[in-house]
């Protein structure tokens, strides 16, 4: 995962738990330093805070350039508590290879590179039978 891309994934937890009731006051407070360091990266460097600003509906494109130009994506403390805000919020983020979950694969096999997701529906909308064996079908 880049730096930009963990910044990323560190402002949507941190937005996605400040919306939830069960958004804990550390994860509130990483969040709002992370927003706070970064606003004062952008500042410094003449970039547009506005970005920052979750009713300004910015893509998340114009936002990974934005932190890219202002070097955050290479500030070791803002890498930190963006770290510190996914770890705090416990987040699963898809790219993380040290966090993954596998109830059952039902058949899927390869080598997989995050984002991966894959859903499997059943006829009638319950949970699928696992495939059958290769050259029964």
């Amino acid at each position: 995962m880049t730096g930009v891309e963990l910044i990323l994934a560190a402002l949507a937890t941190g937005a996605a738990a400040g919306v939830s009731t069960a958004a804990n006051s550390a994860v509130a407070d990483a969040y709002a330093a992370l927003k706070g360091r970064l606003s004062r990266l952008l500042a410094r460097r003449g970039s547009d805070v506005g970005v920052l600003d979750a009713a300004a509906e910015v893509t998340p494109v114009r936002l990974g350039v934005a932190l890219a130009v202002c070097g955050a994506d290479a500030d070791r403390e803002v890498l930190a508590t963006a770290q510190r805000l996914l770890d705090l919020a416990g987040a699963d983020v898809a790219g993380r290879g040290d966090r993954v979950r596998v109830d059952t694969n039902f058949g899927a096999v390869g080598t997989f590179h995050a984002p991966v997701t894959v859903t499997h529906q059943a006829p009638g909308g319950g949970r699928p039978g696992p495939p059958a064996e290769p050259g029964t079908a």
